[in-house]
């Protein structure tokens, strides 16, 4: 039986990107901004890295290299069920809503599973 894989490594990082001038205006009705904030988080295993991001405050990277990161180390790879309620317990005291949510999402997304690219639809 091959072995299960297992995560080895969760980082993150904070861009904060300007927006230009005439996005700023484009609010929909609400604050106006002068810039974005991404917080891409990756999941490595072996060669493999997996990437996902979240549009979120820079905290959220604390979040995940905090509270996430030692919960999905070490984790099977694929056992993506597990994997998520242990995110969840883990941000229990911080709270769901909000940052800690983001950061889940930011985690949940490059450690779901891809076995291979699904072929284009043909029309």
């Amino acid at each position: 039986m091959p072995d299960t894989p297992v995560v080895e490594r969760a980082d993150s990082a904070v861009f904060t990107v300007p927006t230009d001038a005439a996005e700023a205006g484009e609010a929909g009705g609400t604050r106006a901004w002068d810039s974005t904030t991404l917080v891409p988080a990756t999941v490595g295993c072996g060669r493999a890295t997996g990437l996902g991001c979240a549009y979120a405050p820079a905290p959220t990277a604390h979040v995940v290299g905090d509270l996430l990161a030692g919960v999905v180390v070490g984790g099977a790879a694929f056992d993506v069920p597990r994997m998520s309620e242990a995110m969840h317990r883990a941000v229990r005291h911080a709270g769901l809503p909000g940052v800690a949510a983001q950061a889940i999402a930011a985690v949940d997304r490059p450690a779901r599973p891809r076995r291979r690219p699904r072929p284009p639809a043909r029309l």
